[in-house]
């Protein structure tokens, strides 16, 4: 056995970072696993071209750390993936955390003792013994590989945008990319310029809307520092967590004017979340009061692409109702001679070869360099990998079988003492402060069995009642949404052979947060301490 410790923090990035800093702040004795080489989460390994938070600056961070909240610069309202990654640096080693952190080490299996009331974890480097487990795998860190015949055979240049290259050069080469989520769109507008062509192979054309990217001025930062507090407070009591002024009116209680005056305010302002959350309250659950978002966006893409195929090929058919997109200057790239695209909803792709992709209909697209932009399996595909076996040999897989279950996004009834920061059904908003209370309640919850098992290790864990109660209710909300009659990765419908089912809590941040709170205050009613 290499070890044993209190705590396991499966996870370097964002949410384990704060997790181990909590742990460690209690006395107890913490280890932190990643496979990846240092710490960061999905911002160590999504280095791609162009990729950016979508979330502004000011609230793309920590809160907890008052000081650093105050004080560590930012130079724009949106942060590049490097910026990001060194910030998260920055936090480990000003709190002292990197001696805690074990990297290049992989977790395989994980199986809990009953009588000793502990998780024997396996790891590549190898066996511990720990109370509690706390998994930081992150919402979007399994990558998607798409099923294509033949991609195994290209002889180019073969790259997935979550394993990006520390060194690459496109200049003169034909490059294709594969998918257009917000990871494609970031990718292509970045990458369009530099390359001597670029073919755009894309599923469902999007509704992208400007990011509205910009400096801060030094004065708009103190401005900010000023009222910090606040900010997070206000951020906290809503749907999103963006620091948005979300949306307090329905599109049927203005004019056709004044609707296209506030989509128009907010298409200049930018941010994808506050086109979707800050313009009508009814655009997510009203396909008719979507259409007047939909057919705002079209026509935004009619005015700026150029070429009458290329326009007809970005224009969405579905509703508005997927992740929301930003950009900066997505759609102006394909009035560029060296972009194009393939609809391969219209033309699909039969096969890679060793030098390009095939059509079925026979059409062949010559690749230096092909670019799998194909997200990934969200949510519960990094709890996948690892075999988790929980009370009486049951696996989370065999669990699971029917679609992820949790209470909370937190806990699994069956497995004591192992918690997940975003774990599948958390809520759709801005991560930091969504993990941030994941990690409260989490803290709070091993504070309280700590008390309790002074003379003896105590075992917590999610009541059935509690995990079915709460998928209920994911359900229920989702039901009303508009995401539902959409395939997306909410639904786990990006990954070929998944079963389809609730993967989000539609109720926004402010309601979850509410959810923990009273979950606390009420003795953790839905959980057993023994």
């Amino acid at each position: 056995m290499s070890g044993c410790y209190d705590a396991v923090v499966i996870g370097a990035g964002m949410g384990g970072i704060y997790q181990a800093y909590r742990l460690l702040k209690l006395g107890l004795t913490v280890r932190v696993f990643d496979r990846a080489g240092g710490p960061g989460g999905t911002w160590y390994w999504n280095r791609y071209p162009g990729a950016m938070s979508d979330t502004h600056s000011l609230l793309y961070r920590y809160s907890w750390d008052k000081e650093d909240l105050q004080s560590y610069p930012w130079a724009e309202n949106y942060l590049d993936s490097g910026d990001i990654l060194t910030y998260l640096n920055h936090v480990v080693d000003r709190h002292n955390l990197r001696q805690y952190m074990q990297f290049h080490t992989e977790v395989r299996s994980m199986r809990w003792n009953d009588e000793q009331r502990t998780w024997t974890i396996r790891t590549s480097g190898g066996d511990f013994i720990a109370q509690y487990v706390v998994t930081a795998v992150g919402l979007l860190s399994e990558p998607n590989w798409p099923s294509i015949a033949g991609l195994a055979s290209f002889k180019g240049e073969l790259y997935h945008t979550a394993r990006w290259p520390d060194s690459y050069d496109f200049s003169g080469k034909k490059v294709g990319v594969i998918g257009n989520g917000s990871t494609g769109v970031q990718l292509i507008t970045a990458i369009a310029p530099k390359v001597g062509s670029l073919l755009c192979f894309q599923r469902h054309p999007q509704y992208s809307v400007p990011a509205g990217r910009k400096p801060v001025s030094k004065e708009e930062r103190d401005a900010i520092n000023q009222k910090y507090d606040d900010i997070w407070a206000r951020a906290r009591q809503t749907f999103s967590g963006g620091g948005i002024d979300e949306a307090k009116i329905k599109t049927t209680e203005v004019s056709s004017e004044e609707r296209e005056r506030i989509y128009q305010e907010l298409w200049d302002q930018g941010s994808g979340i506050r086109f979707l959350m800050g313009s009508f309250t009814d655009i997510t659950i009203d396909e008719v009061a979507n259409k007047t978002a939909c057919d705002f966006i079209k026509a935004k893409i009619a005015q700026i692409v150029q070429d009458p195929e290329k326009r007809r090929k970005l224009t969405p058919k579905e509703l508005y109702a997927r992740r929301p997109i930003c950009d900066t200057g997505y759609y102006e790239q394909f009035n560029r001679d060296n972009v194009d695209i393939v609809d391969i909803m219209e033309h699909p792709i039969a096969e890679v070869t060793s030098n390009g992709i095939k059509l079925v209909d026979g059409t062949f697209h010559e690749l230096d360099v092909l670019i799998c932009a194909t997200g990934f399996n969200a949510f519960d595909g990094a709890y996948r990998r690892i075999r988790i076996e929980g009370r009486g040999g049951l696996t989370l897989n065999e669990h699971w079988k029917n679609g992820p279950t949790t209470n909370m996004g937190v806990a699994v009834a069956g497995f004591p003492n192992l918690f997940m920061i975003l774990g599948p059904k958390s809520p759709l908003a801005n991560v930091p402060p969504m993990l941030e209370a994941h990690v409260d309640f989490i803290t709070s919850a091993i504070m309280r069995a700590q008390e309790q098992g002074k003379l003896s290790k105590t075992a917590i864990e999610s009541t059935k009642q509690g995990e079915d109660e709460w998928g209920a209710l994911c359900d229920t909300i989702s039901d009303k949404m508009l995401f539902k009659k959409i395939d997306s990765y909410f639904y786990g419908a990006n990954v070929q052979g998944k079963l389809r089912s609730t993967l989000i809590f539609f109720g926004g941040l402010a309601m979850f947060s509410q959810k923990l709170q009273d979950c606390i205050d009420h003795g953790y009613p839905s959980f057993t301490f023994h």
